[in-house]
């Protein structure tokens, strides 16, 4: 698939650019941001956060992942994914610049994506998942439409120390059925 803009009332979602490399790392440096996320080192390091930009295009092409840069007047502020794409299940996630937070952004960034994953990609259910001292994410996931569906302990590079991640799941939204059509008057 060709790489796809998403845009919302706020914000363009555009695949990563190399510029982005930067924007990122500032971003991660900021501990209240990063401590959220399970998979990220703390302190940043400028060559993985490279690599994981430029891998970004090969997983679009191969169809594993799917990551946005979200950006708001021309700035990149985060980042919304779908990931871990199998068997018509894929798991979305986010992240913001603390300057960013409160303001409804995650969740219309999310949103867009988890549109962009039922609709364009086909996908079925998509998963997600947050620490559990971070409840402004299960807002978001619920406002979403995301159900909780359990707990598990994970490993967090960033803190160097298990968490307890909460979960979560969404099934893709059935279609409307079509309008049934009176056979006398040929009007639904």
């Amino acid at each position: 698939m060709k790489p796809v803009v998403l845009r919302t009332a706020r914000l363009e979602l555009r695949p990563f650019e190399r510029g982005d490399v930067m924007r990122f790392f500032a971003i991660q440096q900021d501990w209240e941001v990063t401590r959220m996320l399970r998979m990220a080192p703390f302190p940043p390091e400028l060559a993985q956060m490279a690599a994981f930009v430029d891998r970004a295009g090969a997983e679009w092409r191969a169809g594993t992942a799917y990551r946005f840069a979200i950006v708001e007047r021309d700035e990149s502020i985060g980042c919304a994914d779908v990931d871990d794409i199998e068997s018509g299940c894929g798991v979305i996630g986010y992240w913001l610049r603390r300057a960013s937070w409160g303001q409804g952004l995650a969740s219309e960034a999310a949103a867009a994506v988890g549109a962009f994953a039922f609709k364009t990609l086909g996908l079925t259910r998509l998963r997600s998942g947050h620490a559990a001292d971070n409840p402004a994410s299960g807002k978001v996931l619920t406002k979403l439409g995301f159900a909780v569906v359990g707990e598990q302990s994970l490993w967090s590079r960033a803190r160097g120390t298990t968490i307890r991640q909460i979960l979560y799941q969404r099934e893709r939204p059935l279609s409307p059925a079509p309008a049934r059509r009176s056979p006398r008057s040929g009007m639904p």
